[in-house]
């Protein structure tokens, strides 16, 4: 139930973070230009919560066929949820954080990794 939830979640946080910066996309020069490094941090920032939230829901609705409440996957697939648009507006405005992707890539990785092999075991 965990994961369903940071779906919606996810999915308003990406709805709010689009329309915001959505006022400003109609000038050219918006952060640098459309190719700039923090515009397309941000652009990646908002699609992630789009994009992660559907892995979380399709961890959650598998976990639910398969009456499993929670396990590492549904906490690392949320630890990426959470990290991943974080680490990318961070980076759009210090780059350094860019070397913090791992994070949440790892999680995300390690989560699917888990359910697979929750799913090979049946």
């Amino acid at each position: 139930m965990m994961n369903i939830l940071a779906v919606w979640i996810g999915f308003l946080c990406g709805a709010l973070s689009g329309a915001v910066p959505g006022l400003f996309f109609y000038r050219s020069d918006w952060l640098g230009g459309y190719t700039s490094w923090p515009r397309r941090m941000i652009r990646l920032g908002h699609i992630a919560f789009f994009g992660i939230g559907f892995l979380n829901l399709g961890l959650g609705l598998t976990a639910l066929s398969l009456g499993v409440r929670s396990s590492a996957a549904s906490i690392l697939m949320v630890i990426g949820s959470v990290m991943m648009p974080l680490i990318c507006y961070a980076s759009a405005f210090r780059p350094a954080f860019r070397h913090l992707f791992f994070i949440p890539a790892g999680a995300v990785i390690l989560s699917i990794i888990f359910t697979m092999e929750r799913l090979v075991q049946l």
